[in-house]
């Protein structure tokens, strides 16, 4: 057998924990096992009927063919017409190109920005991809620490502190992967500040989960409180959770113009267009009024309702209320079992599908999903209250 030497940055690639415990569970239940599945990052809600329509209506249109790189200009104008209405947002459709998801817009983002050596901080918890994505541009994942009982918000000191020449961004994610946690306008405005004492600091703002906010909750954009920041903003976003889309590969990234320049001509050596019909999706998709996602966000206010009252009746879980997302991120009783040890055993035990906080930077809590249905979630704290049991 040919020994094939890959890349360094092959090898840097750290395997998801994710997708090891997401094969197991499937090999389970092929095997008959009774499996209770509260790991999904995803909506369990189709795509709006308009939308699908609309899509279909465009394969048969014959709207199938290459675009431009950087997204269909009609839909880069209904974006920057949706922030500046949405988001009080200053911008011009130069300001915003399309991906494939948001993903590729952070990959893209971090590929056109970061050199050797670059340090990006992301505080903890924090969505898997973030390290990983940064150490593929060459970049150094700096992290912070937070505190479950603080409700996991950032340590603006230790933010500071590591604050360096090499600094060249800060993640910041609201509503929150893996915590659901919405941060207020007055933690926004305090990171503007820190931003303003460090002129070469760069801040990506993902804020996929804009949507999916409990009732009484608002979303803030970094960059309609510090307008002057604004070139140093970079805004990351997408049609995946709010509207349900998730398999259809469709984000954008919102910036200075002449990163977009950048990260769309990187785009075009790379995947080139993003599908030319789905587009016509998202297009309608931002047609859609708010009595959509005011249904969706109560189905999703009762769920995670239902799950925070359920851990904080488990005991020796500690949680705090998840606000937004569809996620709660409890603390195990202990450290005697780690959180990729945990989630083994009560896969392997009690067919419960959770991820490990150590994926998140956490190794002491788990992240648990409420989009899926009440019954199920019910059955998995049924499945978790009885492992707790029996573990600790």
């Amino acid at each position: 057998m040919i020994k094939v030497n890959l890349s360094n940055r092959a090898l840097s690639i750290e395997p998801s924990l994710t997708l090891k415990i997401s094969a197991k569970a499937n090999q389970l239940a092929t095997e008959g096992v009774d499996i209770c599945n509260l790991s999904a990052g995803e909506p369990d809600f189709n795509a709006p009927k308009e939308v699908i329509e609309a899509t279909s209506k465009a394969i048969f249109d014959g709207f199938t063919k290459y675009g431009p790189a950087a997204g269909n200009l009609d839909l880069r104008k209904a974006i920057a017409n949706k922030l500046q209405i949405q988001n009080n947002l200053n911008i011009e459709f130069e300001n915003v190109m399309v991906t494939n998801g948001a993903k590729q817009a952070i990959y893209n983002l971090f590929q056109v920005f970061l050199n050797d050596g670059d340090e990006v901080i992301i505080p903890a918890p924090y969505w898997l991809s973030y390290p990983q994505m940064v150490r593929l541009a060459g970049g150094k994942p700096i992290f912070t620490n937070s505190s479950a009982e603080d409700g996991f918000k950032i340590d603006l000191k230790d933010l500071k502190s590591k604050i360096s020449p090499k600094t060249k961004f800060l993640i910041i994610n609201s509503p929150n992967n893996p915590t659901g946690r919405v941060m207020s306008k007055e933690e926004l405005l305090q990171i503007a500040e820190i931003a303003r004492e460090n002129p070469n600091l760069n801040i990506l703002s993902d804020e996929i989960y804009e949507l999916i906010l409990k009732k009484e909750f608002n979303h803030y954009s970094l960059s309609t409180l510090a307008n002057d920041l604004k070139e140093r903003i970079f805004i990351i976003n997408g049609f995946a959770k709010g509207w349900a889309m998730t398999g259809w590969r469709i984000g954008y990234l919102v910036g200075a113009k002449d990163v977009i320049k950048a990260s769309s001509a990187l785009q075009s050596q790379s995947t080139s267009n993003v599908c030319s019909f789905v587009q016509k999706g998202a297009l309608e998709a931002l047609k859609i009024n708010n009595e959509f996602f005011s249904t969706i966000n109560s189905h999703y206010d009762q769920r995670r309702s239902l799950l925070y009252e359920g851990l904080k009746n488990i005991n020796g879980i500690y949680i705090q209320e998840p606000n937004g997302a569809f996620y709660a991120f409890p603390r195990l009783p202990d450290s005697s079992i780690t959180s990729v040890d945990f989630c083994k055993k009560v896969l392997q035990d009690y067919g419960l599908v959770v991820v490990p906080g150590k994926a998140f930077g956490v190794d002491e809590c788990i992240r648990i999903s409420c989009a899926a249905s009440e019954v199920k979630i019910k059955d998995g704290l049924n499945r978790l209250q009885e492992a707790i049991s029996a573990y600790y």
